[in-house]
């Protein structure tokens, strides 16, 4: 938006002409007035007339100086004075048609044309009071899109809560229908039937469990139990809890930290959580991986944490929608493969928690979760631009299908 002088009517213009002719007109009947009265008086008092008469003498003896009659000084300093006037109720009246157009563009915006600003630039305070309103207004339609994005959101969350829990559900009743109509042949029959509906209430617990605490690290009033740890040892147990299951799957599990040990002071009960849906992350779709390494540095106030794989590599159009709620890599939504997908979206709201941030990598080599955390509470770490814009459009999709592929 380009600002604009406020652009005057014929109308408006008719307004200060005939305002400049009344007040010339109420100015001369004033300043006549004001002359008969002072003539009277000077005519009724001889003291008076006799003064200014002395005055002229004195001021003339020498020839050096003409003082002109009262009347002709009386007239020239009223004329000064009438100019002022006349020029300060012109102005007034320009700045009330100034006042006019700002208030018309307000009602206009405020018949529901948001996209609408006051364009006019004015060299008063109210000029102050334009931005003002501008601002408010950008403010008003942020908000409101805001308000639309999370009512949006809340849509598709609701969707695919119901989409993943009516999947294990069908099957639960259906294998329980089966049983309660005694639909089996042997007692083999019947543990399977028990066993597959047991599998499935595990999945359901899954999702609630993550969905519970998905809104609740979401909370604006979320508490943070920070404390001085070893980060070191944390990454240790972490890798040893989940030993068994790597060496099933014929993956080794190395950590490396700089300086060791690395501490810092965070909450470290949330923080096994992101480290803990990484590694499952990892051992889970890493296919084709033979190692996952936790390495963690400190640089000045920050700590930068990567957990890598060199499994297969996630492709470039996933990789800014991995922690969008319910999102999988791959097409199918067997919560059989995929979880609940919640896990990373979790993450990253714990980090974020931390006033941190994560982003993912991945080529043919590598697949890597980087995550930046300030070393100690206070000041969040500065996001770069790129991650700031693949956020921004991530926000600004939430919501679609494409998202929602759970």
């Amino acid at each position: 938006m380009i600002p604009k002088k406020v652009k005057l009517t014929g109308r408006e213009k008719s307004e200060l002409i005939i305002e400049g002719i009344v007040t010339v007109v109420l100015l001369i009947l004033l300043n006549f007035a004001v002359l008969v009265l002072i003539t009277q008086v000077l005519n009724s008092s001889p003291r008076v007339q006799d003064g200014i008469w002395l005055l002229k003498i004195g001021l003339n003896q020498n020839n050096t100086l003409q003082l002109w009659s009262w009347q002709w000084l009386f007239v020239f300093l009223m004329v000064i004075v009438d100019v002022i006037v006349v020029w300060w109720r012109l102005i007034r009246r320009y700045h009330q048609i100034q006042m006019r157009h700002v208030i018309r563009e307000l009602h206009y915006i405020a018949e529901g044309h948001l996209g609408h600003r006051i364009p006019f630039l004015v060299k008063t305070d109210l000029q102050k009071v334009i931005d003002s309103i501008n601002a408010l207004v950008d403010s008003t339609v942020q908000s409101m899109d805001e308000e639309r994005q999370i009512e949006k959101s809340k849509d598709e969350l609701i969707s695919n809560v119901s989409h993943d829990i009516r999947t294990p559900l069908t099957s639960i009743i259906g294998y329980l229908g089966l049983i309660e109509d005694r639909q089996y042949h042997s007692e083999e029959e019947l543990l399977k039937y028990s066993h597959t509906a047991y599998v499935k209430s595990k999945q359901m617990k899954v999702l609630v469990d993550d969905l519970f605490e998905y809104t609740k690290v979401r909370q604006t009033g979320t508490h943070l139990n920070t404390t001085e740890f070893s980060l070191t040892n944390l990454l240790a147990q972490l890798a040893a809890s989940f030993e068994l299951e790597a060496e099933k799957k014929k993956i080794s599990i190395d950590i490396d930290t700089t300086p060791n040990p690395l501490v810092m002071t965070a909450d470290p009960e949330k923080l096994v959580r992101v480290f803990n849906n990484l590694l499952v992350n990892g051992l889970k779709y890493g296919k084709g991986a033979t190692h996952i390494w936790l390495t963690a540095q400190q640089v000045g106030s920050e700590v930068i944490i990567k957990v890598a794989n060199d499994g297969a590599e996630i492709p470039n159009d996933s990789l800014s929608h991995l922690f969008d709620r319910f999102y999988r890599v791959e097409e199918s939504r067997s919560q059989e493969t995929g979880g609940s997908g919640l896990g990373l979206a979790i993450a990253q709201s714990i980090v974020a928690l931390h006033g941190g941030y994560i982003y993912a990598t991945s080529n043919a080599k590598m697949t890597s979760f980087v995550i930046y955390l300030p070393a100690a509470p206070g000041k969040p770490v500065a996001k770069p631009d790129a991650i700031k814009q693949v956020e921004q459009a991530r926000h600004q999709k939430v919501g679609t299908k494409d998202h929602a592929t759970a």
